[in-house]
């Protein structure tokens, strides 16, 4: 029986980040953020009623002075900068967090897990282009968001690394569906609401059949809800 209680959030402070701040408390979680120093500002509309730490989420000691205490680890793995951003991160989260405790990242479609997602020509190229472009710029490595999934892929722990399509802004429409692989039909409309990924991390703390899986997800409705006026 599955019996969290404390979670932690890495990089609470994004879009995706406060969306699953906002669904953890209502799901009756103790939620602590970890988010930059300049970005806590945005977690103001919980204010006493979540924990912040105002430090970067590869921050080792920071880290081991909380992950310890909690049930669970709900982890941006964002790829900014050159210096192993994610894939710090992610190791922290392994050496630090307790071994039962339920691991849950996201990232984009590009991971793969077994090799066996297919991919089309339009997302490869994107993926290519775009990633020598934004290392080049030392805005984003990408190569290293796969480094940090393959360490979490080879460790033995409750693990569970959630790859969200297109995003989008809007009500939300309800928990994703998923496939174990990219290029399934049933998600290949690729679009998903940004507050149903953030619904879906925090729903995988309890569902032990996505331990050790990458699902990735899409929007259970095929075509776009009508937007509310």
């Amino acid at each position: 029986m599955n019996t969290t209680k404390h979670i932690a959030i890495l990089g609470g402070s994004g879009k995706l980040g406060r969306y699953m701040v906002a669904d953890a408390l209502t799901q009756g979680y103790q939620v602590t953020v970890v988010c930059r120093p300049q970005s806590v500002k945005k977690l103001d509309p919980w204010k006493g009623q979540i924990e912040i730490l105002a430090a970067r989420t590869d921050d080792r000691a920071v880290l081991q002075t909380l992950l310890p205490k909690v049930d669970a680890v709900l982890t941006v793995l964002a790829p900014w900068g050159v210096n192993g951003y994610a894939s710090n991160t992610a190791q922290a989260v392994l050496d630090f967090a307790p071994l039962d405790a339920r691991l849950i990242f996201s990232c984009g479609w590009h991971i793969t897990l077994d090799g066996q997602d297919q991919y089309s020509k339009g997302l490869t190229l994107f993926v290519a282009i775009f990633g020598r472009l934004a290392r080049w710029l030392r805005f984003v490595d990408l190569d290293d968001q796969v480094r940090a999934t393959d360490t979490i892929f080879a460790t033995d722990r409750k693990w569970t690394v959630v790859r969200g399509s297109d995003l989008e802004e809007g009500e939300s429409e309800g928990l994703p569906i998923w496939s174990e692989h990219v290029g399934d039909q049933k998600i290949a409309h690729n679009r998903l609401r940004r507050i149903d990924f953030a619904k879906f991390m925090v729903a995988a703390i309890k569902n032990d059949s996505l331990i050790k899986t990458a699902p990735a997800i899409a929007s259970c409705c095929i075509e776009p809800l009508p937007k509310q006026i």
